[in-house]
């Protein structure tokens, strides 16, 4: 629904991944370009975060120029940023309307750096009024802007035949090494099994995948 409102034609939709074992990955409709993991933010992760920080700060890594990054200055938006940096970097295969609100954001934030990018978001009425419509739609009541949550969304993708983490907390894209079409989601899914790894006695994990209808 989120996508359509944005003004994006139901050829991609958004749809359950059931688990991570291979049985379970089968039954996603392929091809697959971008998966969104839903995660908890708990002291171990943060601890985490702040050492993976550190650690490519030291040691650097490739990211292609070509990767859409923003950062998330918008409380209780992690949805939203995980939904357009799915789009933002898959755009080629998206067939937009004439109209599409998201279209012309992505068209004017293209050249902006990824904190411009976050403000132009902060001023950009139509997502806005998008997201909260649709947030509104679903089975359970909306946050608030400001309210506190401790469940935050990422978005995994494929640039360039590398598996990027895009997260708005995070100063950069994170690079996760090669992989390709045929092989994205189970490299994804290999990627979200480390986050869940970190944090074995948390159950709240959820992922969704942007398949081809």
């Amino acid at each position: 629904q989120f996508l359509k409102q944005l003004g994006i034609h139901p050829d991609w939709q958004f749809v359950d991944v059931y688990g991570v074992e291979p049985e379970l990955l089968s039954m996603v409709p392929r091809p697959v370009c971008a998966v969104l993991l839903l995660f908890p933010i708990t002291e171990k992760y943060e601890t985490f975060r702040t050492e993976e920080e550190e650690r490519i700060k030291a040691k650097g890594q490739d990211v292609k120029s070509s990767v859409y990054f923003m950062k998330q200055t918008i409380n209780n938006a992690c949805g939203t940023i995980g939904l357009i940096h799915a789009i933002a970097n898959n755009r080629d295969k998206m067939n937009f309307e004439t109209n599409s609100s998201l279209k012309k954001f992505l068209e004017d934030s293209l050249s902006m750096t990824p904190e411009e990018r976050a403000k132009y978001l902060e001023t950009y009425e139509a997502i806005r009024v998008t997201h909260e419509s649709s947030a509104h739609e679903g089975q359970t009541e909306a946050p608030s802007i400001d309210e506190k949550v401790d469940l935050h969304f990422i978005a995994l993708v494929n640039v360039g035949g590398h598996l990027y983490e895009l997260d708005g907390r995070k100063p950069f894209p994170i690079n996760h090494g090669e992989t390709s079409d045929d092989s994205f989601l189970e490299d994804a899914i290999q990627v979200c099994k480390k986050f869940m790894e970190r944090d074995p006695e948390e159950l709240r994990f959820n992922a969704i995948a942007l398949s081809a209808a």
